[in-house]
């Protein structure tokens, strides 16, 4: 542990404190697997919050990263690149959008459509000037800047970081009727994501994307989704909407977009939304660079070749039955869709976090969520066997000691 303590301290003197870290320190990664700098072996239960659905180094995506790296990695959107074109019309390709608008990391993406929303209900809508809303969910995560935790309802990612940017409408997630009444002249956008990871991996009652997309319609306005953590392959699906044909005007994507090896996002809608911006209204010094956009075409050929969309459905609902089979006395709920799982424990318990720390010991990296919830996310490469040796080592932990021996 000498190795792993001596890291640790170095960390806590010379890094601001925001992150609360399991005392872990890892090295190096292969697949599903990780190995901290003792060389214990771990099994990757967060996939970097779903940014590794691809598995740790994926050889292709390495190799487009390695070859691309060896030619050019940074122009700037002031002059044309080789690499961003092939990846953008891939990425339309499969979306199903005409435009995308390449940034780095999810927050920015996120930034980029409250910009579009909003210049669309000025110029197409004919909303006054700084007079549009945008209708947001309670609980929600869509990243960390001034504006986005503006409408958060988490008072931690608020106190102190005021004043707020206004303009944001806050409705309970999954309630259908409180959105249709939040909804006035004014509004320009609804954003959501389609399940809430951050929150709690909360689950809508079903019809309730399909019903967005009928109010966003119906009163001409642009339906927005946070598909951060829950698009490319996560939930079963290579879009978590599609479980209802709930295609929004505006698709913000990133995490798994740069198949774990380099931040790429993006902002995804037809000419109507995306032609509101013109030179020098929106931009980013990285965004679109060679190296990344060679890095997210293969990110994004490995889902398709791989099905792994297919694979989150199939080992997602094994793991889930896997989970349900343990008698705990622990768990409250289990919940999610695809390889996207949140396991609930009793408050009369105590928090998930030492859960996830007993977890630590049995060799699975766990993080909790909203202090109750262990999120189960490995990457979407997991095998069978893998989730076995998995759920053994998870009964261990919420199952009574007499039961899981």
């Amino acid at each position: 542990m000498a190795r792993t303590e001596e890291l640790i301290r170095e960390v806590d003197q010379y890094s601001a404190r925001n992150y609360n870290p399991l005392p872990v320190v890892i090295e190096r990664g292969e697949g599903v697997w990780v190995f901290d700098v003792e060389g214990r072996k771990y099994l990757d239960m967060l996939s970097a919050y779903s940014a590794l659905n691809q598995g740790h180094r994926h050889p292709k995506i390495i190799r487009a990263l390695v070859e691309q790296a060896e030619k050019i990695t940074l122009t700037s959107r002031a002059f044309h690149n080789e690499t961003m074109g092939p990846f953008l019309h891939k990425l339309c390709a499969v979306t199903g959008y005409e435009k995308a608008l390449p940034m780095n990391t999810g927050a920015e993406a996120v930034e980029t459509a409250l910009k579009a929303a909003r210049k669309w209900g000025l110029v197409k809508k004919g909303v006054p000037e700084n007079q549009g809303e945008i209708i947001v969910c309670e609980n929600n995560f869509h990243g960390r800047t001034v504006t986005i935790v503006s409408f958060s309802s988490e008072e931690q990612y608020r106190y102190g970081f005021g004043p707020f940017t206004p303009g944001f409408v806050i409705v309970p997630f999954g309630d259908a009727a409180a959105l249709e009444a939040a909804i006035t002249p004014n509004t320009v956008a609804i954003l959501a994501e389609p399940i809430q990871g951050e929150g709690g991996v909360l689950v809508p009652p079903q019809g309730y994307l399909a019903k967005m997309r009928e109010l966003a319609s119906q009163h001409h306005v642009l339906m927005m989704l946070d598909e951060i953590q829950t698009g490319l392959g996560r939930t079963g699906r290579l879009f978590a909407y599609q479980y209802e044909e709930a295609k929004p005007d505006v698709l913000i994507l990133g995490k798994a977009l740069g198949g774990g090896v380099y931040p790429v996002s993006a902002m995804l809608a037809d000419s109507q939304v995306m032609d509101v911006f013109g030179p020098g209204d929106h931009g980013s010094t990285f965004g679109g660079n060679p190296l990344g956009a060679a890095v997210a075409k293969a990110a994004l050929e490995v889902l398709l070749e791989e099905d792994l969309p297919g694979r989150a459905m199939e080992l997602g609902s094994y793991f889930v039955e896997g989970l349900k089979a343990i008698d705990s006395p622990y768990v409250e709920e289990i919940r999610g869709k695809g390889l996207l799982i949140g396991v609930e424990v009793k408050k009369e318990h105590g928090s998930a976090r030492p859960f996830c720390e007993r977890l630590m010991a049995e060799g699975l990296l766990c993080k909790e969520t909203h202090e109750q919830t262990i999120r189960f996310a490995p990457p979407l490469t997991i095998t069978r066997e893998e989730i076995d040796w998995a759920l053994e080592r998870i009964a261990k932990v919420l199952a009574p000691r007499e039961t899981a021996e």
